[in-house]
């Protein structure tokens, strides 16, 4: 069994493991016990009352968050001609078409997201057993297979993030850095929920929001009132 350092310890006996808190005093604990002596991620995991099984109760898109991930996301686009040019003056930091499918089939895998336009991704399929199992194959149920390159490359830059139900029903996500503070974290995980919200499945009945639990990169996890954000959010 693991053994966790003094400062988790410690971070830990703040927390009352039989509490839901409030999502801003959940944020005020993980932000104030984030000991690290890096800029620690703030991450989240909500479980639904969906089941994957199904392919009607599959929860797949993607949200903007206010204030982005905090994270620096190189971003790779397959465009020729104006789009490739359009591509990178919105701030792509790779973009083309033939010569970077070539290097991407030599093992090449500096980037982080990627985007096609629709005529592309006859030969991006080429690589989709490379793209596909590391999630960077572009999507058009995630609008990454698009001609509108510049708005997309903008909003993936700006901390658009993708996000999908897993086979136990739970969504995990980056939704910021410890150097946010409190008040951006609560927005940005407001905005992470609302979406989940949206997508609720008509077929999902019961309960959807079943849990939510939010935790720094080297702390412990905090359980967040599902209740208590839904109240939140409809304010």
């Amino acid at each position: 069994m693991p053994r966790h350092g003094k400062q988790y310890r410690n971070a830990a006996e703040a927390i009352d493991r039989t509490v839901l808190y409030e999502l801003q005093d959940a944020m005020d604990l993980i932000t104030k016990n984030a000991c690290a002596k890096f800029d620690e991620s703030i991450d989240i995991a909500v479980r639904l009352g969906v089941d994957p099984r199904h392919a009607d109760q599959m929860v797949r898109s993607t949200v903007i968050l206010p204030h982005g991930t905090g994270k620096e996301v190189r971003v790779l686009v397959f465009a020729k001609g104006e789009k490739e040019a359009e591509a990178l003056a919105a701030g792509a930091d790779y973009a083309g078409s033939d010569e970077l499918i070539a290097k991407i089939k030599d093992g090449w895998l500096e980037f982080d997201k990627t985007i096609a336009t629709p005529d592309m991704m006859g030969e991006v399929g080429k690589i989709g057993r490379v793209l596909g199992p590391r999630n960077l194959m572009p999507n058009a149920k995630l609008g990454t297979v698009t001609f509108d390159i510049e708005k997309v490359v903008k909003e993936t830059k700006m901390g658009k993030v993708d996000f999908r139900v897993e086979k136990a029903g739970i969504v995990h996500a980056l939704v910021g850095k410890r150097s946010f503070g409190a008040d951006k974290l609560v927005e940005n995980v407001s905005a992470f929920i609302d979406r989940l919200i949206q997508l609720k499945p008509s077929s999902s009945k019961g309960v959807y929001l079943r849990s939510i639990v939010v935790s720094s990169t080297m702390g412990p996890g905090v359980k967040v009132d599902p209740q208590q954000v839904r109240a939140l959010l409809k304010d």
